[in-house]
């Protein structure tokens, strides 16, 4: 090649050279996998959960966030995030929630995911006496603890509509100064126990409509769920009617089908006590101390299970 040749293959001066052309098919294929990858993840392995509501105190607390693995108990519509797919009773793999088991469910009335916990099982029978569960025509054990410390976070408008201060709707009545100044209600706090020695505590400290339920006998395919705050759960307990009694939303309309439970809650990741704003500066402040990996699975003491008693 020629001096001239060259010359005349180089660009001009300040002339850019051929920039390579993005291929927008690729990127946006690119892009759609990687949604589909986390979709599936959410839908199939865990995925995370906010706790908005009182109905788990004093196991779970409002701010909470926590993991729920989705492939406990096998597949169903319900394990789809976002619920993209139509209701169903169809389930893959499916096996059945144990005693004391958190869970997540779908109501039958709206799509919005609660959390409640496992206190019966398929061919139990169960009802509600003064507040307390008996399974299987016996009262599960019982026994009085001393009182849950509940930070009480007023920047929580935990009830929707509540204003700084009544946020736990029944709980002002047992509020109480720390000796370092901070305040906390102490609520009335039980200990309960389950046929297969699965205990937690609960929170009982008022009389209301469903302390006293008729005793049901739970179908196959079905559990029954129950808040571990027995005053402010809309739970089995409850029918599907809309603001029943004051539970907004109603509850779950007795023992609800495995199909529409979607996962079992593993562990907290962490929780704020609704001082943060959206500045991530501010979280630290607002992150509650001893909440960070706090496993939701019941203590197990296999020295205090019992004969279920549950038809075969």
């Amino acid at each position: 090649m020629t001096d001239n040749a060259a010359e005349t293959a180089r660009p001009a001066a300040g002339q850019a050279a051929d920039k390579p052309k993005v291929n927008w098919f690729h990127e946006i294929r690119g892009l759609a996998l990687m949604l589909l990858g986390v979709l599936a993840f959410h839908s199939l392995i865990a995925k995370p959960f906010y706790i908005p509501s009182i109905s788990m105190m004093p196991t779970l607390l409002v701010g909470d966030r926590l993991i729920v693995s989705k492939y406990a108990y096998g597949w169903n519509w319900s394990s789809a995030s976002f619920h993209l797919l139509p209701r169903g009773d169809w389930r893959i793999f499916g096996s059945t929630p144990e005693y004391g088991d958190i869970v997540i469910v779908v109501p039958g009335n709206r799509k919005a995911d609660l959390i409640k916990r496992v206190v019966a099982r398929p061919g139990d029978r169960i009802a509600v006496i003064d507040g307390r569960i008996r399974l299987n025509g016996k009262f599960i054990p019982r026994e009085v603890e001393p009182p849950a410390e509940i930070f009480a976070d007023d920047a929580l408008h935990c009830e929707g509509d509540s204003e700084p201060g009544h946020c736990y709707d029944g709980f002002e009545d047992f509020r109480r100064r720390l000796p370092d100044g901070r305040e906390v209600y102490e609520m009335p706090t039980y200990r309960e126990t389950l046929p297969n020695g699965a205990s937690y505590q609960v929170i009982d400290y008022a009389a209301q409509v469903m302390d006293d339920f008729p005793e049901v006998t739970v179908p196959d395919g079905h559990v029954f769920l129950m808040g571990d705050d027995r005053d402010r759960s809309a739970d089995s307990r409850f029918p599907l009617e809309t603001d029943y009694h004051g539970i907004p939303g109603g509850g779950l309309g007795g023992p609800v089908p495995l199909s529409d439970i979607g996962g079992r809650a593993e562990f907290v990741t962490f929780s704020l006590d609704g001082r943060q704003s959206w500045n991530p500066l501010t979280w630290w402040s607002a992150l509650r101390d001893g909440r960070t990996f706090t496993s939701l699975r019941p203590r197990i003491d296999e020295n205090r299970a019992y004969p279920s008693g549950a038809a075969s």
